[in-house]
């Protein structure tokens, strides 16, 4: 009888179900670790409700496999060395020198919680702080961000402390399918940043007094935050938390839950 083959940190029903719906999928399982799409394709093949009976654990699965970086490629044209600090950790990288810093952050650091949505700079979902200010890492090339500060949305907490803008955002219902919401956050705190420093937008009443503090308006807030696209339209949510954590005082919250408690 042949040997079974080697399953990373598999149980031996986790083995099994993946034998049975999945045989075309074992080298790359085997060799790579249990990804996203394969959990997909489990999702298709058996529908969600069996799913959630017989496939109990999957995702810890998924996130035993998956963790660290991927090592970087043997061969690389164009090949360019970048040091930086990234969630406050100095990270040097050779990278092709037309990486985008999304794909340098998703692919080579294994930071995957910042989004490629359109990955043309129109949705937002990549939106991440460089030296304080909010870019599009989708349009941002990897080999620009030497000697800069990147912080994504895994280095806004400090510890198992919540950044404020995040515990608004969780308080308010700010997301909803979640895909948009951590570049939402992230442009929402280089939002607070901007308006500390008196930076004007589009419907800023008076621009001459540049310099001074901005005190946002529910205009403001939503003009500010238009480069940030959610297709689940959680827009009076963000705009909620957003006010909270600018302002003084808290914002009530507009949703319950089905036992009627806040």
């Amino acid at each position: 009888m042949e040997d079974q083959p080697k399953f990373p940190d598999l149980t031996d029903e986790e083995r099994k179900v993946l034998e049975d719906l999945m045989p075309d999928e074992l080298p790359e399982i085997i060799t790579s670790g249990l990804k996203r799409r394969h959990f997909l394709k489990l999702i298709t093949f058996t529908g969600t409700g069996l799913l959630a009976a017989q496939f109990l654990g999957i995702e810890q699965l998924m996130a035993r496999t998956t963790t660290g970086a991927p090592p970087p490629p043997i061969a690389l044209e164009n090949g360019v060395n970048v040091a930086l600090k990234i969630n406050g950790r100095a990270q040097n990288l050779l990278v092709d020198s037309r990486m985008t810093l999304l794909d340098a952050l998703r692919e080579r650091l294994a930071l995957t919680g910042s989004k490629k949505g359109c990955d043309h700079g129109q949705c937002g979902a990549c939106t991440v702080l460089i030296d304080g200010r909010r870019v599009l890492s989708c349009l941002t090339l990897a080999a620009t961000c030497e000697d800069r500060v990147v912080t994504t949305i895994e280095g806004l907490a400090e510890g198992d402390t919540l950044h404020p803008m995040q515990a608004a955002f969780i308080k308010h219902d700010g997301f909803q399918c979640g895909y948009c919401t951590p570049g939402q956050i992230c442009s929402a705190v280089a939002l607070m940043s901007e308006a500390k420093n008196g930076e004007a937008s589009y419907v800023t009443r008076n621009v001459r007094q540049a310099g001074k503090p901005v005190k946002l308006s529910d205009e403001e807030i939503r003009e500010r935050m238009s480069g940030n696209i959610c297709r689940c339209g959680a827009y009076p949510n963000i705009v909620d938390a957003i006010r909270e954590v600018h302002g003084d005082k808290a914002v009530a919250q507009v949703w319950q839950f089905a036992d009627g408690t806040i």
